[in-house]
């Protein structure tokens, strides 16, 4: 396969993963702090695409890998938040400071977000959203890193 398929496909998984997290979205799952930040290195790894496409600029797979290990490592945070590994983001986790007066209880419940981090909202297999944006993001990020290694074909 040429460098331009590769880039090609590899933002087009990227676009079709952002379509499928705003299908998700649609159907009544809202996404929560973590899923919002691995929305962003796909919009970028579109965007790399797109320019790739029509420029010959070598190092625009490499940028494009980096946008998918990217997303792929929020998604194995987000997945480790899921499973109780290690603590999230104080806004969209389980947990806080109980000390202090009723009031500033109260104050912290009233504050708090609806859609939590620490919460599997839906899975596939015994996978959640964030470990199979993860897996198919790396595997994004080695399709990039093939189109790297092939030589231009602009």
């Amino acid at each position: 396969m040429t460098r331009t398929r590769l880039c090609l496909l590899a933002a087009a998984g990227s676009a079709a993963l952002l379509l499928g997290a705003f299908f998700f979205q649609w159907l009544g799952y809202a996404p929560c702090k973590l899923c919002l930040w691995q929305r962003w290195p796909h919009g970028a790894a579109v965007v790399i695409g797109g320019i790739a496409l029509f420029s010959g600029w070598r190092w625009l797979p490499f940028a494009g890998a980096a946008a998918a290990t990217l997303t792929g490592v929020i998604g194995i945070y987000h997945t480790g938040v899921e499973q109780g590994w290690w603590e999230g983001p104080t806004t969209c986790t389980s947990g806080g400071d109980l000390s202090g007066s009723a009031e500033d209880l109260l104050n912290q419940i009233m504050e708090a977000p609806l859609i939590r981090c620490d919460e599997i909202a839906w899975a596939f297999a015994g996978l959640s959203m964030a470990t199979w944006n993860a897996i198919l993001s790396f595997a994004l990020a080695a399709i990039w890193i093939a189109a790297a290694r092939r030589a231009n074909d602009f």
